[in-house]
């Protein structure tokens, strides 16, 4: 009956429309690049292209695939997420285990936890991070992409909550039956928290794909540039010496179009993961937030 109610209708339709708004406001500018990268140069660089391709051409998308460059960037930002997700979920685990604790089953527990939480809060600063991860070796070295990354505590109190959520027969149960606490984590844990972990590795993976300062600041050759680098020093910084065109081409070709494919192009990976990871993200997010 409540559903049926005369304020809960006006409510539905309010909600809707505001829900439908909100996500032509997400999808419209992608669709709007889409179309730039699929049109001639004097319809773009005129501004005359909306949400349909004018004068369709692919020379855009031929020629960003062509570039070497771009390629080896599209690699290394694969491989940074890969490797960077799957670290950010294994510290995570470890360190969100024994912190699900109480006090009496993990002595100093209250200690370790206030060490996360002030460096959430606090830092030294740029340049004394930077002279860290100098002395460390790490400078023009792939894993300064991955490993200053690895304690991500924001994720680690999500997931911490979320084990406390486990009811404790299960972890009971396995006591009994000889296991350890890697045995628990890996058996009763980590099999009950999917939802929780694909939440925090789709976080992960868009971080680590979208991150372009650290490339820019600890590497100082563009050849290994993450994506996220590299088109952050082609399209504000308007450097295309990376891509080499003949007479033809650069007439065919312009700025806008080679911005939007490239862009496009970063975007894709993440929109084709994210709808296998949808139907656990909100359920991961909310359960992972509040402890019941």
């Amino acid at each position: 009956m409540y559903h049926k109610t005369l304020p809960y209708r006006i409510f539905n339709i309010v909600n809707t429309c505001f829900l439908l708004a909100v996500a032509l406001m997400c999808v419209i500018p992608l669709i709007h690049v889409l179309a730039v990268s699929f049109s001639a140069k004097s319809a773009a660089d005129g501004n005359l292209v909306g949400l349909w391709p004018v004068d369709f051409s692919t020379v855009a998308y031929e020629k960003t695939i062509d570039n070497p460059v771009f390629l080896h960037s599209l690699w290394v930002a694969v491989k940074r997420t890969v490797i960077g997700t799957a670290g950010i979920l294994v510290v995570a685990c470890l360190a969100a285990y024994p912190l699900s604790k109480e006090n009496a089953q993990f002595r100093g527990r209250s200690v370790y936890a206030w060490v996360f939480v002030f460096t959430m809060i606090f830092n030294g600063g740029l340049v004394p991070f930077y002279i860290v991860i100098q002395s460390l070796h790490l400078i023009d070295s792939f894993w300064v992409l991955v490993l200053p990354g690895l304690v991500n505590v924001w994720l680690i109190i999500l997931l911490m909550n979320f084990f406390r959520g486990v009811p404790k027969e299960l972890e009971e149960a396995a006591l009994i039956d000889g296991a350890g606490h890697l045995g628990i984590l890996a058996r009763v844990y980590l099999p009950v928290s999917l939802p929780a972990l694909a939440t925090l590795g789709l976080f992960a993976m868009v971080w680590h794909w979208n991150s372009w300062f650290d490339g820019l600041l600890y590497l100082s050759n563009k050849q290994d540039y993450p994506l996220a680098t590299y088109l952050q020093t082609v399209i504000v910084s308007r450097d295309m010496s990376s891509m080499s065109f003949s007479k033809q081409e650069f007439d065919l070709l312009s700025q806008k179009t080679i911005n939007a494919a490239q862009i496009f192009i970063g975007a894709l990976p993440v929109l084709i993961v994210y709808p296998f990871l949808q139907k656990f993200f909100v359920k991961g997010l909310v359960m992972g937030s509040v402890k019941e």
